[in-house]
């Protein structure tokens, strides 16, 4: 009798045993788990569903991958391809979470290329026409090729000139890196190649004055010469 009561108390201290050491296994994997350094979550936030969730898939690589050794130049590399990006800021978050904050590009007009259309990003990049939901907003149209830096940098100048973007309908761009711009209400202003700046806020004036109210051409290619005609 005595036996069979030392028989059972060793079974009941062996399965103590078990449930105490299962419970510590438990508890150190949890541990583990919590301050992992491997990457498991990528969130991207700024743009439509659709398009944070094509981003985070395109830095799915990074999953697993140690969040003190990721590599900056292959992830601004991704984020630089995408066309919607204009700038774009990530956070670590320690130990395993990556967050990335993107700000939209503007659209600044429309052009085409290879006979289909486009929109030009403050980003200098094409974005295609068909990728944009929901934006009905009228833009000026781009006619002749060009890198589409220059342009981002003939609309800077323009917002420093007195003229306003808004005014302008449509620009033409020559091989010689020169720019023609036609605005709402008809009038055609030929820029030279250089200080275009100059040039703009001269046919600013013109343009108020009321000498030339019936003249809808402005013709400021060579320099200190105004020409205006019909």
């Amino acid at each position: 009798m005595l036996l069979l009561k030392d028989k059972k108390k060793n079974i009941f201290l062996y399965i103590l045993l078990f449930i105490l050491l299962s419970t510590q296994i438990t508890k150190n994997q949890n541990i583990n788990n919590k301050f992992s350094t491997k990457i498991n979550t990528i969130e991207v936030f700024g743009l439509s569903f659709e398009n944070n969730l094509k981003i985070s898939k395109d830095l799915n690589f990074l999953l697993f991958q140690n969040i003190f050794f990721v590599n900056k130049e292959i992830l601004l590399e991704v984020l630089d391809k995408n066309y919607l990006v204009e700038t774009f800021y990530i956070k670590k978050f320690y130990p395993n979470k990556i967050i990335v904050k993107v700000v939209k590009t503007d659209f600044l007009a429309l052009t085409s290329k290879n006979n289909k259309k486009f929109y030009i990003g403050s980003n200098g990049k094409l974005i295609p026409f068909q990728a944009v939901k929901d934006f009905d907003k009228k833009l000026p149209f781009v006619f002749g090729r060009n890198n589409y830096k220059k342009f981002i940098k003939l609309k800077e100048i323009i917002d420093k000139s007195e003229f306003e973007f808004k005014e302008i309908e449509s620009f033409y761009y020559f091989p010689s890196g020169r720019w023609d711009l036609k605005t709402k209400s008809g009038l055609l202003i030929k820029l030279p190649e250089k200080n275009n700046l100059e040039a703009l806020d001269t046919a600013y004036l013109i343009k108020k004055d009321k000498k030339f109210k019936n003249n809808n051409i402005i013709d400021l290619r060579i320099s200190d010469r105004i020409i205006t005609y019909n």
